[in-house]
């Protein structure tokens, strides 16, 4: 992500890392995260709206599912798999093959990033067939047995909350520990989409044909999250 340079090389050139459907994305499930947590907190009639935004959150998971594989380039899971002698490289301060292992995301990054969407899949997924007990069932409660119920609902209440709420506050420890002591900017770039990088960077893909292409997989996306509501009609 974006760095800080007192002196950036004349030889740099601003580069696209990462594309509109990424950005867009990152901060839309930033949002609908904090409300989730935020409803489930305030409890009674804001249930619905967490299930509401549990349900947009279903979509956009399912949309960065498809879009780590046709996304633009430092979007794509291809990018940021690393394998462990990487991960141990820059725990050790190495910049990676070509100084690359920060243009998208870094080793840990990804890890973080790998552990964020698989807790937010499964909390998801718990919410779907969870029960409270009192008024509100996830739409696909019907179809599972109570026990299988029971414990998704104990998981999505207690473990599973509270490791969203513990990623999202690591994440933006992250984010600070580098703008503030690495004087590297990870904001910048995920709000614009571009870096300062040397010439004959990968660049990502974001002209229309691609947003199209977005638009289309997210369409596709809530239309099969409405389905799923319309389950628990």
């Amino acid at each position: 992500m974006d760095e800080i340079e007192p002196e950036a090389r004349p030889s740099s050139t601003q580069t696209r890392v990462w594309d509109l459907p990424t950005r867009a994305f990152h901060w839309l499930l930033a949002a609908t995260v904090i409300g989730s947590v935020v409803t489930a907190k305030i409890g009674g009639n804001a249930l619905v709206w967490h299930m509401r935004l549990g349900l947009l959150a279903l979509a956009l998971l399912l949309f960065r599912l498809v879009w780590g594989f046709v996304g633009g380039h430092w979007s794509r899971f291809a990018a940021f798999i690393y394998p462990p002698s990487n991960v141990a490289a820059y725990l050790r301060g190495d910049s990676g093959p070509g100084g690359r292992f920060d243009i998208g995301h870094s080793p840990l990054g990804a890890l973080s990033v790998f552990a964020l969407l698989l807790v937010l899949i499964v909390q998801v997924a718990t919410g779907l067939v969870a029960d409270d007990e009192i008024a509100t069932t996830g739409p696909l409660y019907r179809f599972v047995e109570s026990a299988i119920a029971t414990r998704a609902t104990t998981w999505h209440k207690a473990v599973g909350q509270y490791l969203v709420i513990t990623l999202v506050v690591l994440h933006i420890a992250a984010v600070l520990f580098y703008l503030f002591k690495k004087q590297r900017n990870l904001i910048g770039p995920m709000w614009h989409g571009d870096k300062l990088l040397a010439p004959g960077t990968p660049a990502s893909a974001d002209d229309a044909k691609q947003r199209i292409l977005a638009a289309v997989v997210i369409a596709l996306t809530l239309s099969l999250s409405w389905w799923i509501a319309r389950l628990g009609a």
